[in-house]
């Protein structure tokens, strides 16, 4: 049986240790690009590697669509050092990609930041590929991003390149699936990807994804991502919440044979403006623990609760006043918190509720 070039390390669970140790063995080069850089274990692992001569460059991510930069300390601490960093290409709004590659012959594309956070509060994932050609597409471009040049990738490769083949690419893996699709995923904002899991599931697809609550979203971008889930719910697709982690993964499992793993959200400006990467696998080792990962969380999980008062709860439960973005119906939290004191349930009764507003509104 020919042995698998390719394997998934799951956060947090496989913890920081694979990393380091890819980092300890490299021989002659390390690149590494990332949004967010700020653990001090992979600081110094990067800086003993450049110390013992290897060839080390990294590109940062010099600050977030809101102008707040993260990177700013450790691009000083690496440039002390005497490493070769620079603020990723200037062409993207955001370089979101985390990918690193050694001695030219190992690639890791990662959901993960570099951040204490991603190795102990996040459930994220990274798949390692010896592919040399996917190994060479990595660096190819890493180094035309160092060089402020164009990069176009194979549009039929594994490797999905956003801006590029990325929307095209997870369309297409979504009108593949026949009896299954399983994502998690912080955003679902991209009206086109939000079309094509509708029609999965009109076609029987069994779909369930795991989305951040209403709460994170900011604000410009709660109508979108609320919308669209709430969208998706209508027509049947399961939507939950984990609990006890940060959901912070993009993966995408179809039929329990193919998986997509990478950085970019679903959302518009993940596939048309920034930097983004991932990987299409249908590895039998990396896609059933895909699913296992997928079956416990779903398990670690709550009903995500779309309704009126549902939302309204969330949002006012972590300060957010800006629900009207949604025109969201405060009476029925007024009814439902009456109801409460009385001692009804209103899931009991809503739909009862529901017919008495519409009768009233005629």
């Amino acid at each position: 049986m020919k042995k698998s070039k390719r394997k998934l390390i799951v956060m947090p669970d496989d913890g920081i240790q694979p990393l380091l140790k890819a980092i300890g063995r490299a021989r002659s080069s390390i690149e590494i690009k990332v949004f967010l850089f700020s653990e001090s274990r992979l600081v110094n692992a990067v800086i003993e590697a450049y110390k013992r001569g290897v060839k080390t460059r990294i590109m940062l991510n010099p600050a977030r669509r809101s102008g707040e930069s993260d990177n700013e300390l450790t691009y000083h601490i690496l440039h002390d050092a005497g490493l070769d960093v620079r603020a990723t290409h200037p062409e993207f709004q955001v370089t979101h990609e985390k990918s690193m590659v050694i001695d030219e012959q190992v690639a890791y594309i990662k959901s993960l930041n570099w951040a204490p956070r991603n190795f102990a509060l996040t459930r994220d994932y990274a798949v390692i590929t010896t592919q040399p050609e996917e190994v060479a597409e990595v660096l190819a471009c890493f180094n035309a991003d160092w060089d402020r040049t164009s990069f176009e990738g194979d549009t039929d490769a594994g490797l999905v390149w956003c801006p590029g083949n990325g929307r095209e690419r997870i369309v297409r893996f979504i009108d593949g699936a026949e009896h299954s699709l399983f994502l998690q995923n912080e955003r679902y904002q991209d009206l086109t990807v939000i079309e094509h899991l509708v029609r999965a599931r009109s076609r029987g697809v069994n779909v369930r994804l795991m989305s951040l609550p209403p709460h994170s979203l900011k604000g410009g971008k709660l109508p979108e991502g609320v919308n669209g889930l709430r969208v998706m719910e209508d027509v049947g697709i399961k939507i939950r919440k984990l609990r006890g982690l940060h959901l912070h993964a993009k993966m995408i499992l179809a039929d329990g044979e193919r998986a997509i793993v990478g950085s970019m959200n679903f959302a518009p400006g993940s596939f048309d403006e920034r930097r983004e990467l991932g990987i299409e696998v249908s590895d039998k080792r990396i896609v059933k623990r895909l699913g296992k990962v997928f079956a416990r969380d779903w398990r670690n999980s709550h009903r995500m609760d779309l309704t009126d008062e549902g939302l309204l709860k969330d949002l006012e439960k972590h300060g957010r006043n800006d629900g009207g973005s949604l025109a969201l119906y405060k009476a029925a939290k007024q009814e439902s918190d009456r109801m409460k004191n009385m001692g009804i349930n209103p899931r009991e009764v809503r739909g009862n509720l529901m017919y008495t507003q519409v009768v009233a509104a005629d």
